[in-house]
């Protein structure tokens, strides 16, 4: 009985037909019709915690809560939910055939709290680690075809003094849509992969360009845009600045919309008008839909229900956005091409693309040449030919002065850890552990300085180890490692 029970679940996940992308729009594949995303964020308030909290509800993870949700999604017209945490190693399978049922797709961030590219400056990176993370989530979910996508990084860059960021987060978008298109036979079709950003008004278009701009295989399949401009009833398409939002976006070549929206202002319940001109021909045309924030109370008053005890109450959000959803008129998008058409016009439109912007300091500092895909077997290759390591007993948070230490007696010794991201250059250790990399400049200054035992001591942070054998193929890498090596400035 638990062998059928599984296979029912799996059978009905698999219920509903895939979202694509061509050109700039979502299409259902096999129907042809196009995808308006009619969305919700739907998770609980400590996924957005603190990037030093690992712990987070799954939304996912309990299927009673789904099915109890679901009616009161469907109110609301609701055709896709946006979950910003996951965890790989809880079974999904209730939740996401319940959503299947009820013609619900998912949109799901690869990230975690704690596992995330950041916008704090200096910290960024794409590591090994964060990668692991991606293909976990990934392995997980990408077997359920109401998967609409994935965000590969949300909010990163939201200031001119913080672009850098934007590089490893496409670096996240490639090497998370390789992994998929590797893994063809496990996932049965290209799973789309995009980032979601703020509305940072000095470096809006520019964000949107760079993820767009470049190779098919690098650009991100979709933009999402948290577009909190419409706020209250007084405003309309002209004053709340979507006019000016969609000029804006009109040359993306990928599919745009709102990754959140719902402004809160202190005029009481938010009226949801922005809805209407969301779906009308103003907009779709270049907007692909919206997800509103969000779907329970967490304490700032965006919840559009508050969940006590199981039970679930509306607010008077909640009325205006089902209210709104239900005048919206029936959608008369034009289809999709035929299978060969749409053959055709999807080559054509993979091709088309925008103008990476330029790199100005102080205005941009992200190239189109991104960050190395993180590899594991370079990292272990390299450590494990080392003679001076950090101590086991290190804190993670005293390797700054070891690094302060080292690259400030010799720069030199540290290319190999180094970024530049205006220039596009990466060293070939800089998507190793933090522990990976201070062993490996510890160890430059040892071999530095002719092996003398005090080179490898740091006040008792270092010690001197018997380096394993190393093999023709750790030579390679460690020799392509140690040879990338950067300037920082």
């Amino acid at each position: 009985m638990k062998w059928l029970s599984v296979v029912a679940v799996a059978a009905s996940a698999l219920a509903i037909n895939p979202i694509e992308v061509v050109g700039n729009k979502f299409y259902d594949s096999i129907t042809g019709e196009r995808f308006m995303i009619k969305g919700v964020a739907y998770q609980q308030k400590p996924a957005y915690a603190a990037a030093d909290e690992t712990s987070f509800v799954d939304p996912l993870a309990d299927g009673d809560a789904c099915k109890r949700d679901i009616e009161y999604l469907k109110q609301l017209d609701t055709n896709t939910v946006r979950v910003y945490a996951v965890s790989s190693n809880q079974s999904h399978d209730e939740c996401m055939a319940a959503f299947a049922d009820a013609g619900i797709y998912v949109v799901a961030d690869l990230a975690a709290p704690d596992l995330a590219i950041t916008s704090s400056v200096d910290s960024w990176e794409w590591s090994v680690k964060l990668f692991d993370r991606y293909k976990a989530v990934i392995d997980d979910l990408g077997k359920y075809d109401n998967v609409l996508g994935f965000f590969a990084g949300n909010e990163v860059s939201n200031a001119k003094n913080n672009t850098d960021a934007s590089a490893f987060v496409k670096a996240a978008v490639r090497d998370s849509k390789q992994y998929i298109k590797d893994n063809h036979d496990t996932f049965g079709r290209a799973i789309p992969v995009g980032y979601a950003t703020t509305d940072a008004n000095d470096i809006r278009v520019r964000t949107a360009h760079y993820f767009a701009c470049g190779d098919a295989a690098d650009r991100a399949d979709f933009f999402g845009i948290s577009m909190y401009e419409w706020c209250g009833a007084a405003v309309d398409f002209d004053t709340s600045g979507y006019k000016n939002r969609t000029e804006d976006y009109a040359d993306m070549p990928i599919p745009v919309f709102f990754s959140e929206y719902g402004c809160l202002d202190s005029d009481g319940p938010r009226p949801f008008n922005e809805v209407a001109a969301l779906y009308s021909d103003d907009m779709t045309d270049v907007w692909s839909g919206g997800i509103v924030y969000t779907y329970q109370e967490q304490g700032d008053d965006y919840g559009l229900v508050s969940v006590s005890a199981g039970n679930v109450s509306t607010s008077d959000d909640f009325i205006n956005l089902s209210a709104q959803m239900a005048q919206l008129p029936s959608p008369s998008y034009s289809p999709r091409a035929s299978a060969s058409a749409s053959a055709s016009a999807s080559s054509e439109e993979a091709s088309a693309t925008v103008a990476c912007p330029a790199v100005r300091f102080g205005e941009w500092n992200a190239s189109p040449k991104l960050p190395p895909t993180p590899d594991a077997d370079t990292c272990a290759c390299v450590v494990n030919s080392l003679e001076c390591v950090v101590e086991d007993f290190v804190r993670e948070e005293d390797y700054n002065e070891l690094f302060g230490m080292v690259c400030g007696l010799d720069p030199s010794l540290c290319g190999a850890i180094n970024v530049n991201t205006g220039t596009g250059k990466y060293g070939g250790m800089s998507f190793c552990s933090m522990r990976d990399k201070v062993s490996f400049v510890l160890d430059a200054f040892y071999q530095d300085q002719g092996k003398a035992a005090d080179a490898c001591d740091w006040y008792g942070a270092a010690r001197i180890v018997t380096p394993a054998p190393v093999d023709d193929s750790c030579k390679a890498k460690i020799a392509a490692a140690s040879s990338q090596t950067v300037r920082p400035w």
